[in-house]
């Protein structure tokens, strides 16, 4: 076979097998080639300053050398078993250690599995059917989380809108959507509901910041109406805080998920929670009928689970998470204050680290009114940074540790051209 070696070809050919052309996850007009550090490149040997990072996993930057020999030592001895291995032990016993919810875990290969399964094992446990979830929140691909992720259309409260096609009705009939940072209307649901079984909620929505007393609000009525809350932590975990949005905001779900962080770059996530509500994995413990029945290929993955234990142990040692933060304000402060100096309003809409930028004067509070008054200057925008050498999504900024003074410099010459592109042009 011919020797394909522009970008172009590649898009072509992958035009051929993939629909859309694409794997479905990221803009199918551009080719990753390889990664090192906080760079990455395209097939036609074009270089940018990566703040996608694989969509957060890879905050140590690639190739991190002791993620590499941590992954070169576990290669020979085997890829995977289906099996219980040390590794996957040695990584649950990391993550009960850090995670205030965790007293035990279950492996899965993705984030969007984790949450399907902690949605499951909330209805096991209590003995009830429907979730709370809000618009705008994403939580996977399952039946339950494909509901009102990204509405085009808005209906009223708590009506469900499928986001994908092949959802039966009956799903939507058990899903109770609310709008984010809203105590008042998760009261007035729970009050009418009595069958629900949990809450599920991005403890940053997104990008949406929690407001103050959100969070604390949302367990406090969880215990009172006996319903369960599920923090969907496969983006903050092991990012807001070592010990993820619990940590940082100093609230403790019934039921959390994690990825991303804890498989080092490779496929791997978790569920975690109490120990009497994880026993609804051990048939042996809870009876056929409310056991909760889960495996996978890839569960506890050894590879998957030495990267993950080698880049959590390089974020425990001391100021990694000052670093972080440090990183995130810059790349705050430069687009701020460029955008600022234009006359251009404008909303940094995060966290430290994770964030972006919507073009109006609005408060972001929920998903409706997280937007920009004219998406067409964000596209500018975003692509003008593309051109310039900045690598990220159009809606998510993600810092790494492998961010250098120098990657700020060039990236604040690009917000520069960007800030004239889209708004002085």
């Amino acid at each position: 076979m011919q020797k394909l070696t522009s970008q172009s070809d590649w898009i072509a050919r992958a035009q051929e097998v993939l629909p859309a052309g694409g794997f479905g996850n990221f803009d199918p007009g551009i080719m990753i080639a390889r990664g090192q550090g906080s760079h990455v490149w395209d097939e036609d040997g074009n270089e940018y300053i990566d703040y996608l990072i694989g969509s957060g996993p890879m905050l140590l930057g690639h190739g991190h050398p002791e993620v590499m020999e941590a992954v070169l030592e576990q290669l020979p001895k085997g890829m995977t078993f289906f099996a219980n291995n040390a590794k996957g032990v040695e990584l649950a016993e990391a993550i009960v250690e850090a995670v205030p919810c965790c007293e035990q875990v279950r492996f899965v290969a993705s984030g969007g599995e984790a949450d399907m399964y902690a949605i499951r094992l909330a209805r096991a446990y209590t003995g009830r059917n429907k979730i709370l979830k809000f618009e705008g929140g994403y939580h996977g691909m399952s039946a339950e989380a494909q509901m009102s992720l990204a509405p085009s259309s808005y209906v009223n409260f708590p009506q469900a809108v499928p986001d994908s096609a092949g959802i039966p009705q009956g799903v939507a009939d058990q899903m109770l959507i609310a709008p984010y940072n809203d105590l008042a209307a998760v009261e007035a649901l729970l009050n009418e509901n009595k069958d629900v079984a949990a809450i599920i909620a991005e403890p940053l929505q997104r990008i949406i910041p929690a407001q103050p007393g959100y969070l604390q609000g949302l367990r406090d009525l969880c215990d009172k109406h006996a319903v369960l809350l599920i923090f969907d932590e496969i983006v903050t975990g092991f990012r807001l805080a070592y010990g993820g949005a619990q940590e940082r905001y100093g609230v403790t779900p019934d039921i959390c998920t994690l990825g991303k962080i804890i498989g080092g770059g490779f496929p791997l996530a978790a569920l975690g929670a109490s120990a009497e509500i994880m026993q609804h994995f051990d048939k042996s413990v809870v009876g056929a009928d409310k056991w909760l029945m889960q495996l996978g290929t890839l569960s506890g993955n050894p590879i998957a689970a030495a990267a993950g234990l080698k880049t959590m142990e390089v974020l425990r040692r001391k100021g990694r998470y000052d670093k972080l933060r440090a990183i995130g304000k810059s790349l705050q402060d430069m687009q701020s204050d460029a955008l600022t100096k234009a006359g251009v309003p404008h909303q940094i809409c995060g966290d430290e680290t994770l964030f972006d930028i919507f073009f109006t004067k609005e408060s972001c509070r929920d998903y409706r009114s997280a937007k920009h008054d004219d998406p067409e200057q964000n596209a500018v925008y975003n692509a003008t940074l593309r051109k310039n050498g900045i690598f990220k999504s159009p809606g998510k900024l993600y810092p790494s540790l492998a961010v250098t003074e120098t990657d700020l410099e060039r990236t604040q010459d690009a917000v520069l051209k960007a800030v004239e592109a889209a708004f002085l042009g």
